[in-house]
């Protein structure tokens, strides 16, 4: 059973992101049921773009604050900001009152909105008080903490504590669960073989748990680290924390197949 179902449902705008839109919309399908589950009235905005990340990590100011300015108007009005990515939720709530300093009155509404975002996993623990989402799961898996979930918003025992509530599934956990995957986003593209030797030593920690199934809460992350297993030909199965938690793990992991349709 779910717990911490609101008696008022609260309004939600999910932040869907680039990569869970273009790569992985099943994880945003899983993100929506899981937020009804719980009591909450979800709608996902046709005018959000990207956070801006991509443009603020490399020094483009002028176009990162032009996107923020964007997601500030397109998703103020709603009662809580939920995103399926650490990295997304730490651009909107760490960075943006930051970006828009020298414009007080704009960084007070992206303060205020920051204050309002959460990731997804984070917010159905921290917020709604969700201990238990009902799913089930056959296997063993491991998880990976995203360095900006877990260094930036501070998120950790909460996916575990979902983890655990979910029914045949065990739990294995890597020596190196927190070190970095070697994404960074651009990072993993100026850098490739720094990159490359970090995402090896990942896939090593991957394979020592014997888990067959790899999850994490961000697309970046997992995409990454899946690659790099699949091509030195393993077969340890990558997906969104939110699938499980969803009881939506059925059909291909990431990078093995197409996905799914808008009708689910």
């Amino acid at each position: 059973m779910l717990g911490g179902m609101t008696e008022k449902p609260y309004r939600v705008g999910l932040f869907v992101t680039c990569l869970v839109d273009l790569m992985r919309p099943r994880a945003g399908f899983a993100a929506v049921k899981l937020l009804e589950d719980a009591g909450c009235k979800v709608d996902v905005p046709r005018a959000q773009t990207c956070c801006g990340q991509p443009a603020y990590n490399n020094g483009d100011r002028a176009d990162a604050s032009a996107i923020a300015r964007k997601v500030i108007e397109t998703f103020e009005g709603f009662d809580y900001v939920v995103v399926p990515s650490g990295s997304c939720a730490g651009m909107i709530r760490v960075h943006y009152p930051d970006l828009l300093a020298d414009d007080a009155k704009l960084s007070a509404r992206a303060r205020a909105l920051g204050e309002r975002t959460y990731e997804l996993v984070s917010f159905l623990t921290d917020v709604l008080g969700v201990t238990d989402t009902g799913a089930t799961f056959d296997g063993a898996v491991t998880y990976h903490d995203g360095c900006s979930g877990l260094r930036e918003l501070g998120i950790r025992e909460q996916p575990r504590r979902l983890l655990q509530s979910v029914r045949g599934l065990t739990l294995t956990e890597g020596a190196a669960a927190d070190t970095c995957c070697g994404f960074g986003g651009t990072f993993s593209v100026k850098f490739p073989d720094i990159s490359g030797a970090i995402v090896d030593a990942k896939a090593d920690d991957v394979l020592a748990t014997g888990a067959k199934t790899l999850l994490a809460g961000d697309l970046g992350c997992l995409l990454n680290i899946a690659g790099r297993l699949s091509r030195r030909g393993e077969t340890v199965r990558a997906r969104h924390i939110a699938e499980v938690l969803a009881g939506m793990a059925e059909g291909p992991a990431i990078g093995e197949g197409p996905e799914m349709d808008d009708d689910g």
